[in-house]
């Protein structure tokens, strides 16, 4: 699994859940505007994170590409719970929401990128004139 650390680069603990494993066997990588981060991306904003929010520990797994949100395990809060996290906010300001699970995340990514796709709908839509 090519997105997955492996194991012996996790956090002491934590496992990822099966949902995550699923999302990544069946390949729904993308799922606009969200998508999964690969191996060296989740390392990359692994440090990012952890420079810019040192009091937080974060495991990323997917980020926004119309703005600098990502989506975390908040390994604080136990190894389900999804922490949005708005990357490059100020300490204390970077929380944009959170999730009890992985698929309760997965969730909302459904309806963003249904969302997003709809916003795509009024750009192409033709005018009448």
């Amino acid at each position: 699994m090519a997105n997955a650390l492996p194991p012996d680069d996790l956090p002491g603990g934590f496992w990822y859940p099966h949902g995550y494993i699923r999302l990544i066997e069946c390949g729904l990588l993308t799922l606009e505007p969200w998508h999964v981060l690969d191996g060296a991306q989740v390392q990359d904003k692994r440090s990012g994170l952890a420079e810019r929010f040192p009091s937080r520990r974060l495991l990323p797994f997917a980020a926004r590409q119309d703005n600098d949100d990502c989506a975390c395990w908040d390994l604080d809060r136990g190894s389900e719970v999804v922490a949005i996290v708005h990357d490059y906010a100020s300490p204390g300001y970077e929380n944009r929401g959170e999730y009890a699970t992985f698929y309760d995340w997965l969730r909302q990514a459904v309806e963003d990128f249904i969302e997003f796709d709809l916003g795509y709908d009024e750009i192409l839509k033709p005018q009448s004139g």
